[in-house]
């Protein structure tokens, strides 16, 4: 099948336009451990270990919704991992791409749900995946592939992995391969002064990028749609995420700048973690089958809804 021609080509197809084909994943997956009902971590007694990671819970959605998904990443060769492996498989998406490393290990986080807000302990310093450096490349499957997905949380990981990332984004954009990003800043990785312009650069590289308001106000001290899509010399999309509000695309279309507003679902909050990677994958699945921008949005909004009723990052239909 011929590749998809990239939004940044003067003649580029509509960016709602159908793309058949699948979603490629890339980046780090954590055993995720969560009380079994709502409770703080120091009194709760039981748990559950699931998968956690922006890129592979973007590409669990997209199987859920019928949508062909691939994850990549590195593992540790060791139980976590392997569990991990068999839970994003069950779940349909491709991993033949993920690396089990022996001598690595798998990175864990806890989640410490509060009043109104859970806070998140991350253990992934020398994880399997922080190893990852240009062989991925190499190892990339590109048959087939509509989209790439990645997020500025892989970049804080190492100074090979923000390499390497930046590596795969150009390779796909050589492609004519859509470039999704998701900003996704992580403070717990790197400060402001370090992620802000690195992050910046890879936005730039892609044909459709996600923020949410508050980061983009912590990184670069802007949160307006229109005026960051400026700021950032965005060449594609940029969906801007604005919590319970609402969120907004700034588009260039036909050399001008569009935009179109759809507020969110109302919504019952267990807790807000995972809902940002919902939403994405709504809109990405929408935005492949060829619906319109306003649909896009409201697809995002309604994945990221059943997400925010729940402890888990990712919630089957």
């Amino acid at each position: 099948m011929s590749a998809p021609k990239s939004p940044f080509s003067s003649s580029a197809v509509p960016a709602t336009a159908p793309r058949a084909g699948r979603v490629l994943c890339l980046g780090e997956t954590m055993a995720m451990v969560t009380p079994t009902h709502v409770a703080p971590l120091r009194e709760a007694v039981s748990f559950a270990v699931k998968a956690g990671g922006a890129e592979s819970t973007v590409a669990m959605y997209l199987a859920d919704s019928g949508v062909p998904s691939s994850w990549v990443s590195w593992l540790g060769d060791d139980p976590l991992g392997w569990r991990l492996l068999d839970e994003v498989r069950a779940s349909g998406v491709d991993v033949a791409g993920v690396q089990l490393v022996p001598g690595a290990p798998t990175g864990v986080y806890f989640k410490d749900p509060g009043d109104g807000e859970t806070t998140v302990y991350y253990y992934r310093a020398g994880s399997a995946a922080s190893r990852m450096d240009a062989t991925v490349l190499a190892q990339l499957d590109w048959e087939g592939v509509a989209a790439l997905h990645v997020t500025g949380i892989t970049a804080g990981l190492s100074a090979s992995c923000s390499a390497m990332l930046e590596a795969v984004m150009l390779e796909a954009r050589r492609r004519a391969i859509i470039v999704s990003f998701d900003v996704n800043y992580r403070p717990g990785l790197w400060s402001i002064e370090a992620a802000g312009p690195r992050l910046a650069t890879l936005a730039a590289l892609a044909d459709l990028v996600f923020v949410g308001r508050d980061e983009a106000e912590t990184l670069w001290g802007e949160g307006h749609p229109t005026t960051l899509h400026s700021r950032l010399g965005l060449h594609g999309s940029l969906v801007v995420k604005d919590g319970s509000v609402g969120a907004t695309e700034v588009a260039v279309v036909d050399g001008g700048v569009s935009s179109a507003f759809v507020p969110a679902h109302p919504v019952d909050v267990v807790e807000a973690v995972g809902a940002g990677d919902a939403f994405t994958a709504g809109y990405l699945g929408a935005m492949l089958g060829g619906e319109p921008v306003d649909a896009c949005l409201n697809r995002g909004h309604g994945l990221a809804a059943r997400t925010l009723g729940s402890t888990h990052d990712f919630v089957p239909a």
